[in-house]
């Protein structure tokens, strides 16, 4: 039986991908205590970079916070491999966003929401989280976006 976290991605329209291996020396996620931290998801699907390249440049302002909602959803998909049940979530604590973009970019923040709105959309108040977002020359695999995050788990 889905957990009320798991319905709320369903009413969404949402499923959770098989999460992503790591790609170099790393691991997807660390838990220490009630803290889980989840390295940086970049926008896969199906095993692809859905979303390549720099914001403004070959990505628009939209697409790029499409890519940081998939970055999220990706995310979602590691704390579950973590800890089994999304409703251990008790807290977003932290996103971390990096944004591939050209130096004279400065919509780094509303890039950022895509994944912002989605941990609001699905945790209610407990998704409300501190965040840190900057732009990047480049990302692994020509992402053009990188969502880390830090979640308290109950």
């Amino acid at each position: 039986m889905a957990g009320r976290i798991e319905q709320r991605l369903a009413e969404l329209g949402i499923t959770l991908p098989t999460p992503a291996v790591p790609i170099a020396n790393y691991v997807p996620f660390t838990i220490a205590g009630a803290l889980l931290v989840v390295s940086g998801q970049i926008p896969l699907r199906d095993g692809a970079v859905a979303y390549a390249g720099k914001v403004s440049a070959e990505v628009s302002l939209e697409d790029g916070k499409a890519a940081a909602r998939l970055c999220f959803i990706n995310l979602m998909a590691q704390v579950k491999a973590a800890t089994g049940d999304l409703d251990r979530v008790k807290r977003v604590l932290r996103l971390g966003g990096f944004i591939a973009s050209p130096a004279a970019f400065t919509q780094h923040a509303a890039v950022m929401n895509g994944a912002s709105d989605l941990a609001v959309e699905v945790f209610g108040d407990a998704g409300r989280h501190a965040r840190t977002t900057i732009g990047v020359p480049s990302l692994p695999a020509d992402a053009a976006v990188e969502v880390e995050g830090m979640f308290e788990l109950a």
